[in-house]
């Protein structure tokens, strides 16, 4: 079932189209990867979609409403994490989010126990009184996360949630978010950073110049822009021949070797595999393993993209 469809959408500023009639579905409970460089379109489309702005064509629908017909019943299942938040420094992290509760009309008994609850899932509760002056960007992100899940929304907006974390708070990110995905929330994040998203999304869509370039699994965006299988042996001794060896056979071509592989692409049909590795064999390249290559969301964004700046 669609919990987000994005239809045919543009946004203009003045004289400038932020986005130009962007298409696509975001399916209920998976995670989409909204990937593009700065400037591409990707805050403006996430604002539309949370109704803080309105398109001046096309149409948006979160579970079923439309976001200009319906704001308030679209802002009742999201929750929308932008990527410039402001804090109350003064504060502590209880009384932050005890705020952000009484905005959402959560009251007596029940607003303790979701700020209790909320703690918890974001890890946040053996912190709980720490003024938010003296938190890490890491724990900051976590705290915003936290009030974007107070009212239960089954549909998170993040944008740009790992920019300017350390490692180690971009893995807690992903594993945190991983779990909302396990409780049946409907993410979508986008992002300029390739490797935070490469591990959690269902989906992805890339946008550059304000237009949607493509949208699917990564998979089936390199199975369409790409047909040739990508594939890696292991062999036991001279790497370098094997490699010598694969240029010279017909359907094989981007032969890359390190250490004791080799990588290539080949155009045949699968059912041609065991030929072409019988074929190696025979001319006295002993391998050890064969695998296909995997290809990631970096291969994805290179092949479809023209690295345009606007």
């Amino acid at each position: 079932m669609a919990m987000i469809v994005v239809e045919g959408v543009t946004k203009v500023f003045r004289d400038f189209i932020a986005v130009d009639g962007i298409s696509f579905i975001v399916e209920e409970g998976s995670v989409f990867g909204f990937i593009g460089p700065n400037g591409a379109g990707k805050t403006t489309t996430l604002s539309m979609i949370a109704t803080l702005l309105e398109p001046d064509a096309g149409e948006i629908t979160v579970g079923g409403f439309n976001t200009i017909d319906y704001p308030q019943a679209v802002r009742s299942l999201i929750g929308y994490m932008p990527d410039h938040v402001g804090m109350y420094d003064g504060v502590r992290i209880w009384e932050y989010l005890d705020f952000f509760a009484a905005a959402y009309r959560i009251d007596g008994p029940a607003r303790k126990r979701v700020i209790e609850d909320t703690l918890e899932l974001t890890d946040l509760a053996g912190v709980r009184d720490k003024l938010i002056s003296t938190l890490s960007k890491g724990m900051r992100q976590r705290l915003v996360l936290a009030k974007t899940l107070l009212h239960d929304p089954k549909v998170l907006l993040l944008d740009e949630p790992a920019a300017g974390l350390d490692p180690r708070a971009r893995i807690e990110l992903r594993v945190l978010l991983k779990e909302l995905q396990k409780m049946g929330k409907t993410i979508v994040i986008s992002s300029h950073i390739l490797t935070e998203l490469s591990d959690m999304c269902d989906s992805v869509g890339i946008v550059e110049g304000g237009r949607m370039v493509t949208s699917g699994s990564v998979d089936s965006i390199l199975a369409r822009r790409d047909p040739m299988q990508r594939l890696k042996i292991r062999v036991l001794d001279d790497a370098e021949r094997a490699a010598n060896t694969l240029r010279s056979i017909e359907r094989v071509s981007e032969v890359e070797r390190d250490n004791g592989y080799v990588t290539f692409s080949y155009s045949g049909a699968e059912s041609g595999i065991p030929a072409l590795l019988k074929g190696l064999l025979e001319q006295d390249v002993n391998i050890v393993s064969v695998e296909h290559a995997s290809r990631n969301l970096e291969d994805v964004f290179m092949s479809v993209t023209r690295g345009e700046i606007r």
